[in-house]
């Protein structure tokens, strides 16, 4: 079997549960610190668009990953605008990208791949200025960035080995997102012990923190 036909198996496997990790913190910690609601919001949007260009292009396959990150992606968005509603001018620029799409989606699924070339860039751009205007991201889940490393990887690979332009820079877009948001989440280990010495100095109970009885910050201790 050409190997190349096993990358969309791959990329489901990595897809499907995407998101898993970082809906899963989310309801753990309530912690949104550096995560980003349009982020969220666009990624469902987008791969339900994503959707309909692998089945108009006959990609069976990969209608499974893109269902999957379009259900999860916007159950995530849904928990986030829980937490961080979209400003009002976010939301319109998002309605209006959601015409945009649509309305490529009806003219030619030529015209929607085009349009698609530049959807991961948009729906990534606030997640990379969230986490990084964040001084202590401790929200993000690297779980979910490894995972949409891995799928968008093996999307890099395939639409190069189909020379299908939109997946080639759908993959490598993503693949150096990944790559700088899992950068910021390993620096950000340090931000939980601010976070415990605020809990030390008010007596309130942070997730995840333990406070031990010392007079001195550097007592305290992570879980």
């Amino acid at each position: 079997m050409d190997a190349v036909a096993l990358l969309p198996v791959v990329a489901a496997a990595c897809a499907v549960p995407q998101f898993v990790p970082q809906i899963r913190k989310l309801r753990r910690t309530g912690d949104t610190a550096g995560l980003s609601t349009p982020w969220a919001v666009l990624t469902g949007i987008n791969n339900a668009a994503w959707f309909g260009y692998f089945a108009a292009s006959h990609y069976w396959f990969a209608l499974v990953p893109s269902s999957s990150a379009s259900l999860l992606g916007g159950t995530l968005g849904v928990m986030l605008q829980r937490r961080r509603p979209l400003p009002r001018r976010t939301a319109l620029l998002i309605a209006g990208w959601i015409a945009l799409v649509a309305a490529a989606a009806v003219v030619d699924r030529r015209l929607l791949g085009a349009v698609l070339t530049g959807a991961f860039l948009i729906q990534v751009v606030p997640a990379l200025v969230t986490a990084y205007r964040t001084p202590h991201p401790t929200g993000i889940a690297r779980g979910t960035w490894r995972l949409l490393l891995g799928e968008l990887t093996c999307w890099s690979v395939f639409g190069a080995a189909n020379h299908d332009g939109p997946l080639v820079v759908l993959g490598t877009t993503g693949i150096v997102a990944a790559l700088l948001m899992l950068h910021r989440a390993r620096t950000a280990g340090g931000g939980r012990q601010p976070a415990a010495r605020a809990a030390a100095t008010s007596g309130r109970k942070v997730p995840g923190v333990a406070a031990q009885p010392s007079a001195s910050p550097g007592s305290l201790t992570q879980r």
